[in-house]
C-alpha cells in the first residue's frame, strides 16, 4: 500500500516540477464543450505539452488533427499529436505527419496502436504500413529529424509482450529509433514504476520515464480501461471506493486522497515530471497540479 500523506517532508517549487495532459478527441457536442473548458483550466499551469490521443476510425483521426489545429491556433499550449501505425501505409502516415509539421506540430507520441478488430483481437500491421513503433519513430525522424518523439513504456508490461524483458526489448528499439521520451501506462503501486525504471536503467536506457497517471473519475470505468490496458487495480484501491457508486461527492473526496498520496510519494522519492490522462476533466489534475506547487501564470499588462 502506498504511505501515506506527508506534505510537511518536501516543498515543490514550481521551477522543479514538470507536467504533460493528455486529451482525447471529442465525439459529440457536449463532450467538445467538456474538453475545451477542462483545456482552458489547465492552460494557465502552463504544462510542458498536451498530448491528442488518436484513434483507428477515420472520423476519430480526423478530430485529432482538427484539436490539435485548434490547440495551436487557440491556445499557448504546445501540442503534441498522437500517431498509430494502425490501418495505414507508411505514405498515408508520412503525409499526416508532413501536414502537421506544416502547421508547426514538433512533437509526436508514436505507438503501434491497439488492434483494428478492438479488445481480443491480435494486432496486425498493414502490409504496406508501419509494422511497429520502432519503425513508425525512425520514419519520422529519418524524414523531419527536427520533430521531438515519445512513445509508451509499460510498468507491468504491454498486454501483447510476452515478458516484462521483451517489453523492454520493444522500449530499447524505440529509443535507438530516436524516441527521446516515454511516458509511462497508469499505475496505482509506485513501486512497480520504481521496479520497471531500475531494470530500464539497467538496460542502458537513459531517457526520461515519465510517470502517467490517471486521477479516478470514475471507478467503474476505469477499472474497465485498466483490464484493456494490462494495468493492475489493487484490492486497497478497490476498498477506498467501495460502497460509494451512488455517492459522487464522497468519491470525489476519495479520488483525490488517493491522487495525492501517489504524487506525493512520487516526489519523496525524487520523481520530477508527470503525464496525466485527464479524461479530458480538468478538476482533480488541477488539484493535484497545485500540490505539486503550479500555480497559474498570470501575464503582466503592458
Amino acid at each position: 500500500m502506498l504511505s501515506p500523506l506527508r506534505a510537511s517532508r518536501w516543498s515543490a517549487p514550481q521551477s522543479r516540477m514538470n507536467v504533460s495532459f493528455e486529451f482525447f478527441p471529442p465525439s459529440t457536442e457536449e463532450m467538445d464543450q467538456t474538453l475545451w473548458e477542462s483545456i482552458k483550466r489547465l492552460e494557465p499551469l502552463s504544462p510542458r505539452f498536451v498530448s491528442v490521443t488518436y484513434g483507428a476510425g477515420g472520423s476519430t483521426r480526423e478530430r485529432t488533427h482538427a484539436t490539435v489545429k485548434r490547440l495551436l491556433g487557440e491556445t499557448s499550449l504546445v501540442p503534441a499529436a498522437h500517431l498509430t501505425c494502425v490501418a495505414a501505409t507508411r505514405e498515408e502516415i508520412d503525409k499526416i505527419v508532413a501536414n502537421y509539421h506544416a502547421i508547426g506540430v514538433r512533437h509526436i507520441v508514436a505507438l503501434r496502436g491497439d488492434a483494428a478488430g478492438g479488445a481480443g483481437t491480435r494486432y496486425a500491421p498493414h502490409p504496406d504500413g508501419y509494422e511497429n513503433a520502432a519503425a513508425l519513430v525512425a520514419g519520422i525522424k529519418m524524414r523531419f529529424p527536427d520533430i521531438e518523439i515519445s512513445v509508451s513504456a509499460y510498468p507491468e508490461k504491454h498486454p501483447d509482450s510476452a515478458t516484462v524483458e521483451a517489453d523492454i526489448d520493444t522500449l530499447k528499439a524505440k529509443v535507438d529509433a530516436g524516441a527521446t521520451r516515454a511516458m509511462t501506462q497508469f499505475f496505482f503501486e509506485n513501486d512497480l514504476y520504481f521496479r520497471y525504471l531500475e531494470r530500464v536503467r539497467k538496460r542502458g536506457i537513459d531517457i526520461p520515464i515519465v510517470p502517467g497517471l490517471i486521477p479516478v473519475q470514475n471507478f467503474k470505468t476505469m477499472t474497465a480501461f485498466a483490464a484493456r490496458a494490462g494495468a493492475s487495480v489493487p484490492s486497497w484501491l478497490a476498498e477506498r471506493f467501495d460502497g460509494l457508486e451512488n455517492d459522487a461527492a464522497t468519491r470525489k473526496l476519495i479520488a483525490a486522497a488517493v491522487a495525492a498520496e501517489q504524487v506525493v510519494d512520487l516526489v519523496d522519492r525524487g520523481v520530477t515530471d508527470f503525464h496525466f490522462y485527464t479524461m479530458n476533466r480538468a478538476d482533480l489534475v488541477y488539484a493535484i497540479c497545485h500540490l505539486l506547487g503550479l500555480r497559474p501564470i498570470v501575464k503582466q499588462a503592458a
